[in-house]
């Protein structure tokens, strides 16, 4: 019936038969002719009946024989790919020879399930490391289906969200309070809370995978509160102890001072240099005092800076402000290509004073002189200040604050610098000079908006 679309039953003979039917063919006109060679030959009937049978079953055992030396080895060959299909590269062809074009067909499925049980073992390896890293990662980690549905979690995973593997596979991300890290930007850092966790600050990262053909997403979670934790415990520490520090080095002579004063008031007689005594006593007992109070100051300073207000400024301009304000030794300005940048004048004047006096300081234990100079490429100006000083021997320390190799010095000036450089998007380094002897202190800042001078 036309327009009739079932599939129709082939009825081709098979190939094992067509190769008999192809062996059998050839040969029916030789039978033929021997047939009617018999008929005229005066030989008796049993004779001749016993030679046409002793023909017809060389014939067929002649025709079985080609069908079989075609069929068998494609027997082995097919056994061979339905055992690779089946993952079983344990068959071999022991008889192929490379000589012929079915020899060689055997070998080279055989090299090809030794090709492919390498990859499976390959594959199976890195699943196990897979699976070890997965479980051992203290990172949550989810997939989910193109339907939002769970289809793998970690250990992490199980105890973020209270539940076994088993309860978890095939539920939804709403059902699990993860719908909101599968939508929005990524990376970024959410406060979230879960059945096995506490409420805290976690960062969310996603990325897009394939599987089956089907596109699936992976939820990573990372527990940002602990790590903050950790680090808030470190920079207390760091505070308590820089401020034991300093506090102890100031209250001691205090102390003792006031102990020494006061035994000398209570004498009797009193010592006749008793006021002279008061007096030395008390004046360092106020510049203790006062340089713990500039101390804590500093740390105010630094620990307080204001969000940088941005504004046009010109490099020139900045870089001479900062020399102005250096009146012990003549700083050289190597003037370089006009250029203006978007930042807060007063924070990084702040930020250049303090490493031209830091230069300038080191010059001058040496006789040397100061040098300042900028450029600019890749949308960023470099500012580097030169100092023929001795060097420093360890350049680790430097931005710690209150590190200072100076005898009066309060280790602000380079960690505020620093501080004020990042605010603004760039960075400070200080070196040793490769050429000469001294240090360089190269400020780098983004260029913003703002383009180049004509």
């Amino acid at each position: 019936m036309a327009g009739d679309s079932r599939p129709r039953t082939s009825r081709r003979l098979k190939h094992e038969r067509r190769v008999l039917l192809l062996a059998l063919v050839p040969a029916v006109p030789a039978l033929l002719l021997a047939a009617l060679w018999l008929l005229k030959t005066p030989l008796s009937g049993a004779t001749r009946v016993t030679i046409v049978l002793v023909l017809g079953a060389c014939w067929l055992g002649g025709a079985y024989a080609v069908r079989n030396e075609v069929v068998r080895p494609l027997q082995s060959l097919s056994n061979m790919v339905a055992a690779l299909r089946e993952g079983d590269y344990s068959m071999r062809a022991s008889s192929a020879s490379p000589e012929d074009a079915l020899g060689l067909a055997l070998m080279e499925t055989s090299l090809l399930g030794q090709q492919l049980r390498s990859w499976r073992l390959g594959e199976l390896e890195a699943a196990a490391l897979l699976r070890t890293v997965m479980a051992e990662i203290d990172l949550g980690v989810f997939a989910f289906d193109e339907e939002s549905r769970l289809r793998l979690v970690n250990r992490a995973g199980e105890r973020l969200l209270g539940l076994p593997t088993p309860r978890l596979i095939g539920q939804s991300a709403a059902s699990l309070g993860l719908d909101r890290p599968l939508e929005g930007e990524a990376p970024r850092v959410e406060d979230l809370a879960f059945p096995g966790a506490p409420a805290g600050r976690w960062g969310i990262r996603r990325s897009t995978f394939r599987q089956d053909g089907r596109p699936h997403t992976l939820l990573v979670l990372t527990d940002l509160s602990r790590t903050l934790r950790e680090e808030q415990l470190a920079a207390w520490r760091r505070l308590v102890r820089v401020l034991s520090h300093e506090i102890n080095n100031s209250l001691a002579p205090i102390q003792s001072i006031a102990h020494t004063l006061r035994s000398l008031m209570v004498r009797d007689p009193a010592p006749s240099d008793l006021a002279d005594d008061v007096v030395r006593g008390l004046t360092v007992i106020a510049g203790r005092s006062e340089g713990l109070s500039r101390f804590m100051s500093s740390y105010a300073r630094l620990a307080q800076l204001p969000p940088p207000k941005a504004a046009q400024m010109d490099v020139g301009s900045w870089v001479r402000r900062a020399v102005a304000m250096e009146t012990r030794l003549q700083v050289r300005v190597a003037e370089g290509r006009p250029v203006s940048i978007l930042g807060d004048a007063d924070q990084l004047d702040q930020l250049l004073i303090n490493l031209v006096r830091n230069a300038a300081d080191a010059a001058i234990e040496t006789g040397g002189g100061v040098t300042i100079g900028w450029g600019a490429s890749d949308g960023h100006v470099e500012v580097a200040v030169e100092d023929d000083g001795p060097g420093v021997g360890v350049t680790a320390n430097l931005f710690v604050p209150f590190y200072t190799t100076k005898p009066n010095g309060s280790g602000i000036g380079l960690a505020l610098s620093r501080q004020i450089a990042e605010a603004h998007g760039g960075t400070v380094t200080l070196a040793n000079r490769q050429q000469a002897t001294g240090c360089v202190a190269t400020v780098r800042l983004p260029v913003g908006v703002a383009s180049f001078s004509a």
